[in-house]
């Protein structure tokens, strides 16, 4: 039997080759928080608690990303990610639920929502990662290291080796460039991510995951379809640019934008309090 109890992370098998961990904490309406390019369900460690006072909440890890398993036949692309997330909320038979996700996780929650219109009551897409034009284009913004890293994994045989030879102190400078503040990527966070980073076949999916570029902005092919009220929340200091965030909004039918101060692409880590206090007002 399956033990969803809120003593710690729990995982769920969705098919033979597909399973996902998750964590459920509180009591009340369903909400599914789904997290960034290269994080995990920890990610989520200060807001999740803040909105369990109100919701049951349920974070996941994506397939291939955390502690979930590693399929190294699966693409890791959107439509790959999408189908799990779905199959999640599928197997839990989740209803009138509020999607919340960040960076891909914040595409993830609007075509989710696009395909499961009688399931979800609400959206909040939280910098979402869907303007990409080339190879880890939101990501290569963040400073010089990040583009000539992240740029360098596309390439054969090099690529490989860079990944392999990433640790801890470039992992936090390229991270770090998705904060307004770098300071505020907590240490215990940037190990634990570093830690994950060394499991068998992770690097691996990771540079499978930036291969998948294009389809990360053909999701917004969806967005049309969404039927859900959605708040899109950006941070000030996020990658995406005035004209993305404007094209973004224009797709959605019933939506409308909310931007937090001194907040750069990772808000759930560093502006916590202001995301769930953006949250929580339209609940």
């Amino acid at each position: 039997m399956l033990d969803v109890s809120e003593a710690g992370p729990s995982l769920l098998k969705l098919s033979e080759r597909l399973s996902v961990r998750f964590h459920k904490t509180g009591s009340g309406p369903p909400l599914l928080l789904v997290h960034t390019i290269r994080t995990q369900l920890e990610y989520f460690r200060s807001l999740a608690p803040l909105l369990a006072r109100s919701h049951t909440v349920y974070a996941i890890d994506l397939p291939g990303h955390g502690h979930s398993p590693i399929d190294p036949g699966a693409s890791f692309n959107e439509p790959y990610f999408r189908q799990a997330v779905i199959r999640f909320i599928e197997a839990l038979d989740l209803s009138d639920i509020t999607l919340v996700g960040e960076s891909i996780g914040g595409a993830l929650v609007l075509t989710v929502a696009a395909s499961l219109p009688h399931r979800v009551k609400r959206v909040y897409a939280i910098n979402p990662y869907d303007y990409e034009t080339r190879y880890g284009d939101g990501i290569r913004r963040g400073n010089w290291l990040a583009n000539f890293i992240i740029g360098s994994l596309q390439i054969p045989v090099l690529g490989a080796i860079n990944a392999s030879l990433e640790n801890k102190i470039v992992l936090g400078k390229i991270m770090g460039g998705g904060y307004h503040d770098p300071r505020k990527l907590p240490a215990d966070l940037l190990a634990e991510f570093d830690k994950v980073a060394h499991r068998p076949g992770y690097k691996r999916a990771a540079r499978k995951v930036l291969a998948g570029w294009r389809s990360w902005s053909t999701a917004r092919d969806y967005y049309r379809q969404i039927s859900a009220p959605v708040t899109l929340i950006y941070g000030d200091s996020d990658w995406s640019r005035p004209d993305e965030r404007e094209r973004t909004r224009s797709l959605i039918p019933n939506s409308q934008v909310v931007t937090l101060r001194n907040t750069g692409h990772f808000s759930a880590v560093e502006n916590p309090s202001e995301l769930a206090r953006a949250i929580l007002a339209a609940e």
